[in-house]
């Protein structure tokens, strides 16, 4: 924005802000003529600026735009030190000034007024976590832990699992759902089941697959396996003429157990 159109529209703002201020004081000292020697405590007034951090949010425009005090002091008529105390809050802004200063950054005067927006950010706790076993099995074959519990409305869930050594009669219970699924192992060895083909999968391996096709997972030693499932609501959108090259990756990645254990069994006899 150009200095001349700049300090153009800044005389045209205060011409507006003054008469508004003025009229908005004469309609509140008749609103409050029965309250006339009620007087609110300066240190409240202080707080009150304080809490909707205008001082930091002047200074994360600035720096967002890359402009120093003294380029956004000729831009504002403002002195660079006098801008300095606001930032830090050493001084209350008045109306003029915080016009001023959004009007350099296209903003609203109410931006200086409107709760800070939440980043997310959620801990989750080892000792707070819930182990819970597979859900409908009698005899379950696997428990989990939720780490995502404490997000709200998310898109995927990650969990902790640990698939327990097979035992006689427990049969692998399929499943599936809406959406993609990843799973990485940590320790031990893992079966996956995805459709009608068996994967063998050891620790640092990872499978990301479609869960609407039906699923099941198999501890493949005599110690528990380890890994970490992440679920995903909804699928994401393949650019066109992914699914080849995603078949031939998952061919040579997760080879089905029948060649692994060829492969095992060849590097055995020549040892």
């Amino acid at each position: 924005m150009a200095k001349t159109n700049i300090a153009t529209e800044l005389t045209a703002i205060d011409a507006k802000i003054l008469p508004m201020t003025s009229q908005s004081m004469i309609e509140t000292a008749h609103e409050n003529r029965d309250v006339q020697d009620v007087q609110v405590d300066g240190g409240v007034v202080e707080e009150f600026i304080a809490e909707k951090h205008i001082g930091e949010r002047i200074k994360y425009l600035r720096l967002k735009k890359s402009m120093g005090l003294v380029e956004l002091g000729r831009h504002t008529g403002l002195s660079a030190s006098f801008l300095s105390q606001l930032e830090t809050g050493r001084v209350v802004p008045t109306l003029r000034n915080l016009a001023r200063i959004a009007m350099v950054f296209s903003k609203d005067l109410s931006y200086f007024f409107e709760p800070a927006p939440q980043t997310l950010f959620r801990m989750h706790r080892r000792k707070d976590r819930v182990r819970l076993p597979q859900t409908g099995a009698d005899d379950p074959s696997y428990f989990f832990e939720s780490l995502g519990y404490l997000v709200p409305d998310r898109q995927l869930d990650p969990y902790f699992a640990e698939f327990l050594p097979v035992r006689a009669g427990r049969i692998p219970r399929a499943h599936q759902h809406v959406g993609c699924e990843f799973l990485y192992l940590l320790t031990g060895s893992l079966d996956v089941q995805h459709g009608e083909i068996t994967h063998r999968l050891e620790p640092g391996d990872a499978v990301y697959f479609d869960a609407n096709t039906t699923h099941s997972y198999l501890c493949a030693g005599e110690v528990p396996a380890t890994a970490v499932i992440v679920t995903l609501q909804h699928a994401a959108p393949m650019p066109h003429g992914t699914r080849r090259l995603e078949r031939s990756l998952a061919a040579a990645m997760l080879r089905p157990i029948e060649e692994k254990d060829a492969e095992k069994r060849a590097r055995q006899r020549t040892q």
